[in-house]
């Protein structure tokens, strides 16, 4: 049987990179029912980053899945054995989340040989990056996975990138000190722009289901 991951490293559970993953997870669904989808919150789980144990690396002993035991581990494992890859974050301070940074750190670290400096992954697969984020195509800040799309980029392949962009930040901005911030230009860009972003993201779906 065939699987994806799914990775959500925001921390709100129905809001904006929330919905875009299950739309993913839709379109996936649309092609293949028996696709096994997986998904993990990384807000749930309680693990750190890299501890620069360097178990990874020890003679005769290297592995490209992470050695550091916590809530994390299982994950790790999971995706060294699936056939397909979906991360999801918002951008916080023009990167991703603090979780899916560190996620990334445990991810990617025992994939780089300090022997040659390449980047092996236990097997390649297709990768979907999203971002969701205030600013607009126009004005943004974003650096988005930076430096680790090129790690995941070498050691499983390309990924696609989407990104939703000016997104709700809440649901009622009254209650809120948003004044930088325009209720009604962002409901007007959400209603010409959220539900393409969402179909957009079950096309991405459907993709990597025809691809596995």
């Amino acid at each position: 049987m065939k699987k994806i991951i799914i990775i959500d490293g925001g921390p709100r559970r129905n809001m904006n990179t929330a919905q875009m993953l299950r739309k993913f997870a839709e379109g996936a669904q649309s092609v293949d029912k028996e696709i096994e989808i997986k998904s993990f919150r990384l807000y749930d789980l309680d693990y750190k980053g890299c501890m620069s144990c360097m178990a990874c690396k020890i003679k005769g002993k290297a592995s490209n899945i992470c050695r550091f035991r916590d809530a994390l581990t299982p994950v790790l494992e999971e995706i060294a054995l699936a056939d397909g890859l979906a991360l999801g974050s918002p951008i916080y301070f023009g990167d991703v989340s603090g979780q899916m940074r560190t996620f990334l750190e445990r991810l990617a670290f025992p994939w780089l040989s300090y022997n040659d400096y390449s980047l092996t992954a236990s097997k390649r697969m297709p990768v979907v990056l999203f971002e969701t984020m205030n600013g607009t195509p126009f004005r943004n800040n974003s650096n988005g996975y930076g430096s680790m799309e090129h790690c995941i980029t070498a050691a499983l392949g390309k990924p696609e990138r989407i990104v939703a962009y000016n997104t709700y930040q809440v649901k009622n901005y009254d209650r809120y000190e948003l004044a930088s911030f325009s209720e009604e230009a962002k409901r007007e860009w959400r209603d010409s722009h959220w539900e393409e972003d969402l179909q957009k993201a079950f096309d991405a779906g459907r993709r990597m289901a025809g691809k596995i």
